[in-house]
């Protein structure tokens, strides 16, 4: 649930801050009050998008910060460890979001900076926010067959994944045969380019790592004779006559002569004089060695600069490096092979086109059996919500239609259309066609309190939900909307009486002004402001003892009404 809410500079507010508590909230004021303000600060927490125009004037930027506590086993922990966002069960989730005069935005969960992408999903697990726009995702019939998906998530999930799977292997293969059939005649022309390319790589007979091995034995060959020489000095002055190792030697054999008479000393010396004379030595052999074996090829060297030369430039044509060219060779005799191959490479892929759409047509037909199953029983729950909601006679449909020819899509194969009958006798019809205001907000409010129980999400928002109803349907709404906050906790901007009286906490928003800056404020209202505000609500302008005296009977009856359901 929602614990706290801070408010900054944004628009109208200069600073607020909501102490929430369980249950159910109602929010009321005059009209431009500000009381989309708090809907809109709750927008923002759950990653909606943000706007300069929402800083207030004169501000260097506009803050809201946000404190949840939520269950440890709730998916938002699992979306934040997979974000890579610190987050301790036991303790409580803050998000702060805070926007500049320039409207840049940055926001931070647990003191975490994320982007928006990461802010979104982790509030999509946290906030609801159902307002008049919405209602238009219910005349939209595409959007009709994400509710039912979201109804029936937990048994259409797995077939949805299979089918989700099938469909993206079908549409693969479809796109490698549209591009064998549309690069036929290009394909075409490019079968002689590569084949050229093809053969003049393969005739140079490549090997990796060839020019570097080249140019070393071109560096040697190239300075053989100067390689020869300095080996030959180096092995003459270590070798030669009374050159190091005869001087050395004689210095040894010195050494020896006098050992016996200072043992202690001179005895280390002569081993280490020793062993450097015979390391020296080892040294000079393999000076002498070296030089023997340097060669002398004229016909060598210009053998490897021709072939330097001849990898040079297919380096200009066909790649960086010896091994980028062998690839490139290896690379465009698959696509020859494909090229020559066309016709059988098609059939071929022709075939598994088939097969893949046989398997997805199957897949299709396992999801919407699944689908239906879950149409039927959703049906059934709206309609049991629908008569709480004073539409007793209304009848609803999830109406599948399976006279189209069939389209797989990647939701399915599935035309999903909510239909209503709002009156005995009458035709099952399109929403669009046939529900009012308030029928659609009563609609949308059974959909959200059946939703309520499978997403988890705790806190849910309803912006003047209640707009176009009136009498018993206003206190039906209500109702309902009490009966909700037992599972989650509810918010909702109201101008009726009907609803602010059966809140468990009621904010009053009011506009005021010192002459020259206009604020807006927020009261958590007592018993006796309560009662003075529903007589507001009642009476308008005017409070008289009649509509205060109808207020507190009004709020009796709320709390006795409460009481009956919950004990119920």
């Amino acid at each position: 649930m929602l614990l706290e809410l801070s408010i900054r500079n944004l628009a109208v507010i200069e600073h607020v801050e909501l102490h929430c508590k369980s249950g159910f909230h109602v929010l009321t004021g005059e009209t431009g009050a500000g009381k989309s303000i708090i809907i809109d600060a709750l927008s923002l927490i759950a990653g909606g998008r943000s706007s300069a125009d929402l800083v207030r004037y004169g501000s260097d930027k506009a803050s809201i910060e946000a404190m949840f506590h939520v269950k440890a086993d709730h998916p938002v922990w699992e979306a934040m460890s997979r974000l890579g966002i610190e987050g301790d069960a036991e303790e409580h989730l803050i998000i702060r979001r805070e926007i500049s005069a320039a409207g840049k935005s940055t926001s931070r969960v647990n003191g975490q900076l994320v982007n928006l992408a990461m802010l979104k999903e982790i509030g999509s697990w946290l906030v609801n926010i159902h307002g008049q726009h919405e209602h238009q995702s219910l005349f939209n019939t595409e959007e009709h067959i994400r509710f039912l998906d979201l109804y029936g998530d937990t048994e259409i999930a797995a077939y949805k994944s299979a089918y989700t799977r099938a469909y993206g292997g079908y549409q693969s293969i479809r796109k490698q045969v549209r591009e064998l059939q549309e690069t036929s005649q290009k394909a075409l022309q490019m079968a002689d380019l590569y084949k050229f390319h093809l053969e003049e790589i393969q005739a140079a007979k490549l090997k990796p790592g060839e020019d570097e091995a080249l140019q070393e034995e071109k560096r040697k060959l190239s300075n053989a004779e100067r390689l020869y020489q300095n080996s030959a000095d180096a092995y003459e002055l270590l070798y030669g006559g009374s050159k190091g190792l005869d001087a050395i030697s004689r210095a040894m054999q010195k050494l020896q002569d006098i050992v016996s008479y200072d043992n202690a000393k001179l005895q280390p010396l002569a081993e280490q004089l020793q062993s450097a004379y015979y390391q020296l030595e080892d040294a000079a052999y393999q000076v002498r060695d070296y030089r023997d074996e340097i060669e002398f090829n004229p016909a060598r060297l210009d053998f490897i600069e021709q072939r330097l030369d001849t990898i040079s430039s297919l380096r200009r044509k066909y790649g960086d490096s010896v091994e980028q060219i062998i690839a490139y060779a290896t690379k465009i005799e698959a696509e020859l092979s494909v090229i020559e191959n066309k016709d059988e490479l098609l059939q071929q892929l022709q075939r598994e086109e088939q097969q893949a759409l046989e398997e997805l047509s199957r897949v299709a037909d396992e999801l919407t059996r699944y689908r239906m199953a879950a149409a039927e029983r959703m049906a059934g729950e709206i309609m049991t919500e629908l008569r709480e909601l004073q539409m007793e006679r209304t009848q609803f449909k999830v109406h599948f239609n399976t006279e189209h020819e069939r389209r797989f899509t990647p939701d399915g194969a599935d035309l999903v259309e909510f239909l209503i009958s709002a009156n005995p006798g009458e035709p099952m019809r399109s929403l669009s066609k046939i529900a009012s205001g308030g029928e659609i907000s009563r609609i949308m409010l059974a959909l959200k309190s059946i939703f309520s129980r499978i997403d988890r999400i705790p806190v849910l928002v309803f912006d003047e939900v209640d707009t176009g109803v009136s009498g018993r349907a206003a206190q039906a709404i209500a109702e309902k909307m009490s009966k909700l906050s037992g599972s989650c906790q509810v918010f909702s901007i109201t101008h009726l009486p009907q609803v602010a009286c059966m809140a468990d906490v009621h904010y009053l928003i009011q506009k005021t002004t010192d002459g020259a800056r206009t604020y807006t404020q927020i009261h958590d209202l007592d018993e006796q402001t309560r009662i003075n505000e529903l007589a507001r609500m009642l009476g308008g302008v005017e409070v008289t003892d009649k509509t205060l005296e109808h207020a507190r009977e009004m709020i009796g009856l709320a709390e006795h009404k409460k009481a009956v359901m919950t004990s119920g």
